[in-house]
């Protein structure tokens, strides 16, 4: 894969949408059940003041290390594992100009916001499938994380690439409202919401309703328009601004 093509780039963001609509959907056959990530209200004993999302992303993720999930720039994990790899990722170059990746960390924000629309794609209320609900929240927040930091790194890198002294300038006087703007191309976003609308219908067209909860198509939009789109452009100047020269 060519991570300095733009198209390239392009075209891997969006193999991740069905993805993520997939792992929204299903997230959304269990109530919001909200308890789950409140602290202190884990039920695991000697938790301390974790949420059981927090505990259920400890333990996932501390299995992901040793598999060497982490080892590629676009994977962040949400919590600092205390695993190392077990097995030895083999990795090309993968064209990211970082001393250290972790300067491009979105997952609080993204977490956050992942939280914040849960009520309104989830039936409201306690269905008490409290594993199951917090494992479908695992799967789709790494799901939104990967393509999250996947956009922030590789297309500010090709984008820099395309214009290195346009760029360089912004980034030599720190200007964040005018990589900002360098970095918005409002036709792309919305060709990317109206593939979002048209995926989260089409996946559901089919469904057996009587018993498959349904996501209203908006909700999905609504959560790239204010989170997924403005998070990634958060990131790509985080990139920018931490780029080596």
């Amino acid at each position: 894969m060519d991570l300095t093509n733009l198209s390239v780039i392009s075209q891997t963001l969006e193999s991740y949408e069905e993805t993520i609509v997939f792992k929204l959907i299903d997230r959304a056959q269990y109530a919001a059940n909200l308890i789950t990530y409140e602290a202190g209200k884990s039920g695991f004993r000697g938790a301390g003041n974790h949420s059981l999302l927090e505990l259920r992303l400890r333990f996932q993720e501390q299995m992901d290390t040793m598999f060497g999930k982490y080892c590629i720039p676009e994977e962040r994990p949400f919590v600092n594992s205390v695993s190392t790899p077990r097995i030895k990722a083999i990795i090309d170059d993968r064209g990211v100009l970082l001393e250290d990746c972790n300067v491009v960390n979105l997952t609080s924000e993204i977490k956050n916001g992942y939280i914040r629309m849960v009520p309104h794609f989830c039936a409201p209320g306690d269905d008490g499938q409290h594993g199951s609900s917090v494992e479908e929240d695992v799967y789709a927040l790494q799901a939104i994380s990967r393509r999250i930091h996947f956009g922030s790194l590789y297309a500010a890198e090709s984008k820099y690439t395309a214009d290195p002294q346009g760029f360089g300038k912004l980034i030599t006087t720190q200007d964040e409202a005018g990589l900002m703007e360098k970095l918005t191309r409002k036709e792309v976003e919305e060709r990317i919401i109206e593939r979002i609308r048209e995926k989260t219908i089409a996946t559901q067209a089919t469904v057996n309703r009587s018993i498959r909860r349904v996501i209203d198509p908006d909700v999905i939009v609504q959560f790239y328009r204010e989170i997924i789109i403005p998070v990634t452009k958060k990131g790509q100047i985080l990139y920018l601004m931490n780029r080596k020269i």
